[in-house]
């Protein structure tokens, strides 16, 4: 699939590698939410850009949304746990995160779900991943970004100021404790010129 990126001026490599996880930021959101930050954790990560919008079969969906069925705006592929990942330095992130979080999850991240953001048309509306022990348990998402920047937005759950997060060329946050129940996030449409971005999404198993 092609599509063009313009690179980072800060990611000037095609070495894929992972940084340390020690440099995370926590931020605390109440009622037992919270969000960990590390802006470039890994570095090639336009290379890695590049690899997946060619490699990833990606697929186009549609859903029904109130009484029509409308296209889903972004392509999406993805891997349940044991499936063979499109990358291998996608493999040693998800075993990275699964060990540096092990303590809080007690349980290790399995699967991963990648969204393509081919420009700034494409989106995902407000939700948390409620769909299964998400909406029960505190449980933990991960997203690791490469390509352009996009916002991503967070919010209470019901209404509240919302946060603004850009992230790409190889940013990670990650959301825990509470925060897939009491708090929401999106991917919002935008008229600036916004180049195409991939989120690689890792999950424990039974988290939607």
């Amino acid at each position: 699939m092609a599509t063009h990126l313009q690179g980072s001026l800060f990611d000037q490599t095609d070495e894929l590698h992972l940084g340390p996880l020690n440099g995370t930021r926590r931020t605390a959101l109440g009622a037992g939410a919270w969000i960990d930050l590390l802006p470039g954790w890994l570095g090639g990560a336009d290379e890695l850009f590049a690899r997946l919008s060619a490699d990833v079969p990606w697929r186009a969906e549609r859903r029904q949304m109130y009484e029509q069925v409308v296209d889903v705006p972004r392509l999406l592929s993805y891997y349940s746990a044991g499936d063979t990942l499109p990358h291998p330095v996608l493999d040693e992130a998800r075993d990275a995160l699964s060990a540096h979080y092990a303590g809080e999850l007690g349980e290790s991240f399995t699967t991963a779900g990648l969204c393509y953001y081919r420009d700034g048309r494409d989106s995902v509306a407000w939700h948390g991943d409620r769909i299964g022990r998400g909406a029960r348990e505190d449980t933990m998402v991960a997203i690791l970004s490469v390509g352009a920047p996009r916002d991503l937005l967070l919010r209470p759950r019901g209404g509240g100021e919302t946060m603004r997060r850009p992230l790409g060329h190889g940013d990670l946050i990650v959301m825990g404790g509470s925060c897939q129940r009491t708090w929401e996030h999106a991917i919002p449409k935008s008229a600036r010129a916004s180049g195409p971005r991939i989120s690689i999404q890792f999950r424990p198993t039974g988290v939607n």
